[in-house]
Parts: structure tokens; sequence; C-alpha cells
């Protein structure tokens, strides 16, 4: 969406020999699936009058900006990391059952992120603005399913490197509320340990807000 970002010097970069390896796979992108727990998170969103999806689409573009991993991606042949990502999500129209995408810029607030998603999506006529933008993370809820696995569609770019982000219905366990979550990153960039990260720093941000 027109976010900063610097251009890696890439033969000193620390992933230079990762890059080159995933760049050219097959299928370079991997998908992790997980389960979180939104107990608290539920209780709190129902509390402000919310939007459970808008709410937790923040959350996540919070946490992931925090990563660097997250915020690398390829443009013009070069690798470049953003100063910060913003967010591309899907949003049903229950008469139709038809989606859209929608984009809207991540901002400094849940309230303020929360109120422009809705107004945004809400006034969005058409289902598609245009080609994903390379800095955004794109979003899909799932809440008919409690999955345990999710593959997405595969167009053959294999410079893309938006991470997806997917969750699906939350279900009781124990007492707790536990949700399926899944994240699908480009392995030139990120790897097992920063998905660790990710959710960690999630499943924190849940439980203390």
């Amino acid at each position: 969406m027109g976010n900063r970002y610097k251009i890696i010097d890439f033969e000193t970069w620390k992933r230079k020999e990762y890059c080159q390896i995933y760049r050219n796979a097959v299928q370079p992108q991997y998908c992790v699936s997980f389960e979180l727990d939104v107990s608290n998170f539920k209780k709190h969103v129902k509390e402000k009058n919310w939007s459970f999806t808008m709410a937790f689409i923040f959350t996540i573009t919070k946490c992931a900006n925090e990563i660097e991993e997250f915020r690398y991606r390829f443009l013009d042949g070069e690798v470049v990391l953003y100063e910060s990502i913003d967010t591309s999500f899907t949003y049903l129209d229950k008469e139709t059952e038809l989606f859209k995408v929608v984009n809207v810029p991540i901002q400094d607030t849940i309230e303020k992120f929360v109120q422009l998603a809705i107004i945004t999506a809400e006034n969005q006529k058409v289902h598609f603005t245009g080609p994903v933008e390379n800095d955004v993370y794109q979003f899909s809820a799932l809440p008919w399913i409690t999955f345990t696995h999710i593959s997405h569609t595969d167009f053959g770019n294999r410079e893309k490197a938006q991470p997806i982000f997917d969750w699906g219905k939350y279900y009781e366990s124990e007492g707790k509320f536990m949700m399926p979550f899944a994240v699908q990153v480009h392995h030139a960039f990120v790897d097992g340990i920063h998905i660790g990260k990710l959710a960690d720093k999630l499943q924190r941000y849940l439980d203390e807000m």
C-alpha cells in the first residue's frame, strides 16, 4: 500500500544461502497449523463490542510486524524489508455467499483499526480491487470449520512472499476456547523458529489484552 522499505544488500545478508535455495523451489511457500487459546480474547472482544474478525486481524498484524522475517518481500528482483505491513482480508457477503478482498492500512490502536476495517469492508462495492499488494498480510477466516490443516491456491508465483493467515471455528475444551490457526510463509524468509516466535507473541497478546 506504499509502505517504506529498504533494499537488502544481498551479498552480506545472513539469509543469502537460504534465499537462493528456497527462491528456486517448486513450492517455496509452506504452511503450519496450530491452536490458540482465545478464551480471554473472546471475552474482551465481546465486552468491547468489537468484531472478533477485525480485532483478530489487528492482533496478528501487530505481532507479525514485530518479527523482522515476516516483513521481507521480493521486489523487482531485489529483497526488501518493509518498515510496516498492512492488511488484506476476505469479507463475506452473506446474501450472495461471495467474498470480496478488502485492503485496510494498519492503525496505531485496535479500536481505530476495527472501526476503519468495518467501514471499508461494508462500503466496498467490488469483489477485487486489483492484484494483491506486496506490503500486506493476507487473512481469511473459516468460522464454519474447526480445521486441523489447510492449503492455499497456488498461482505458480515462486516469489509470492506475503504471509497468509487463516483461522477456523473455535471450540470449548476443559473450560477454554481453542481455535485452529494457520500461517503460510515463504521459506526464503521465514523458518520454523520465526513461526514459533509468532505463536508465542500471539498467545501472550491474546492472554494479556
